[in-house]
């Protein structure tokens, strides 16, 4: 697949096209790949080549949000080399993908709200090309995937995703992925909304699960958070415990 086509905006007349052996990757795995090039007019000097992950994050400013673009992941593909005039060249390379990188992707469908991307960025001698963002397509790794699962069956009905600025707990990121759902089932009147938060590393996940909760005449609303922490090759069944979680979190408020 190729998702990159770059040529430098400078004049250089050099072409670039970035190709992925597989256009969808995993938190902890590898985006794998060649870029490939074709010289222009003369004989250039290439400083480097460095892909880039990019994500677009909510920022709150006061009373004001915007979004904006975040570059969370760099990668050199290539240091310096010659392009012969006309010449053809191509650069395999083999990426980790960070394990905290968000989802946007459950079972090949897009996560409404959730905009990741990759650029290439060629440094010509005096000169610098980033570039568009091409589409990052990132899948749940099988642990996000039970707990995506569990939330489902305890009725929960998926409504958007989006990534926010901010760090929490244990995390590298400058910003984290909220998975965002209307609240039903058993838990419809305890609840207005539940939104997942993953924080994975190479061992495990921990679950941040976040309810909107409604105001009543004796008691008020906001917000109430539990945490699991599962290892990343748990296989046990998540329902109960998620649904054990939130219960507490209902019972807090007198509705179980």
């Amino acid at each position: 697949m190729v998702f990159r086509k770059l040529k430098a905006a400078f004049g250089a007349g050099v072409s670039v096209d970035t190709v992925l052996t597989d256009s969808h990757v995993y938190p902890g795995g590898n985006l794998r790949g060649e870029v490939r090039f074709t010289g222009g007019g003369v004989d250039y000097n290439v400083q480097g080549i460095t892909l880039e992950f990019n994500a677009v994050v909510e920022v709150e400013s006061g009373d004001n949000e915007y979004k904006t673009t975040y570059d969370f992941h760099r990668a050199e593909v290539s240091g310096p080399f010659k392009l012969q005039e006309g010449a053809q060249h191509a650069i395999p390379f083999q990426i980790p993908v960070p394990w905290e990188t968000p989802l946007s992707s459950i079972g090949g469908h897009h996560l409404h709200g959730m905009r990741l991307g990759v650029a290439t960025e060629l440094k010509l001698e005096g000169a610098l090309d980033k570039g568009d963002i091409d589409p990052l397509v990132v899948e749940p790794l099988p642990i996000h995937g039970r707990v995506l699962d569990a939330v489902g069956q305890l009725g929960f009905a998926f409504h958007k995703a989006d990534l926010e600025a901010g760090r929490i707990a244990d995390s590298r990121m400058p910003f984290y992925q909220e998975i965002e759902y209307w609240a039903a089932g058993e838990f419809r009147r305890a609840f207005k909304a539940l939104e997942l938060t993953f924080v994975t590393n190479e061992r495990d996940t921990k679950v941040i699960l976040e309810v909107d909760r409604p105001g009543g005449f004796l008691t008020g609303g906001g917000d109430g958070y539990a945490v699991l922490r599962v290892p990343n090759g748990d296989t046990t069944d998540l329902t109960g415990p998620i649904r054990d979680q939130l219960m507490q979190l209902a019972r807090r408020r007198g509705l179980f």
